[in-house]
């Protein structure tokens, strides 16, 4: 299994903050955000790890991460030259994917997973796709799943204005080589993007994907008042820990 941590975009809805740097190196209480999603996938074992980034804040992330040996893992990286949606970073990442399997997580996305439910995916995972669904107050911002009676996904909607349910899916995705393929095969979607849905879709509709309720805490940092509580639940985190 290799991993993916896509931190690439403009940031341009934390505007002026992304002025200074990229979203995904704005602080969370202690310490960068991306350090966030990276130890998600070093706790789920993965050691080979593609970064891709925007042209302009590659040096960043190099003065930042380095090569990897702090971490016990190696890095990649790889430029997103324009942000053309999440799905177009299985097409950047196509010669690091190989014909290996990949986990790939949102540079801007925090997962507290105290039960090991992503580790365990990982570790357990053998071919179609993966993902993750959470109740959210605001579905129509993300890809929102519908469940029959059994709580077997039947559809996935990207970003409905009248969602037909509140389970939302979490930045974190785990296919099989697959993806390349799938994603190299999209259309752009209105908004111009290769989207994640239609990839989750291309999966859903051979009835290779699973998608699994999230039981720990989940936060997407893409706007203000994200990045806002996304600092204080990580600071009072920390000190009961202490």
């Amino acid at each position: 299994m290799k991993g993916i941590i896509l931190a690439g975009g403009n940031g341009t809805r934390l505007r002026p903050l992304t002025l200074v740097t990229s979203k995904q190196l704005l602080p969370v209480y202690d310490r960068p955000m991306i350090f966030y999603p990276l130890q998600t996938l070093v706790s789920a074992g993965i050691r080979n790890i593609l970064i891709i980034v925007a042209p302009d804040r590659a040096g960043d992330y190099l003065r930042v991460l380095g090569s990897g040996k702090e971490f016990g893992v190696k890095f990649t990286y790889e430029i997103q030259e324009r942000p053309e949606g999440l799905a177009q970073a299985f097409i950047i990442g196509e010669t690091f994917i190989g014909q290996d399997s990949v986990t790939m997580i949102l540079g801007d996305n925090l997962f507290f997973d105290e039960q090991g439910q992503i580790r365990t995916a990982v570790k357990s995972f053998t071919s179609g796709g993966q993902v993750f669904a959470k109740q959210v107050v605001d579905p129509q911002r993300y890809g929102v799943v519908e469940f029959n009676e059994q709580m077997v996904a039947t559809a996935i909607t990207e970003k409905p204005t009248a969602p037909r349910s509140s389970y939302a899916v979490t930045g974190l995705y785990i296919y099989d080589s697959q993806a390349v393929g799938f994603a190299k095969s999209l259309k752009p979607s209105a908004r111009g993007e290769l989207e994640i849905t239609d990839l989750n879709n291309r999966y859903l509709e051979r009835g290779q994907l699973e998608v699994q309720l999230f039981t720990g805490d989940w936060l997407d940092t893409g706007t203000f008042d994200a990045l806002l509580q996304a600092n204080v639940i990580t600071a009072e985190r920390a000190r009961r820990r202490a």
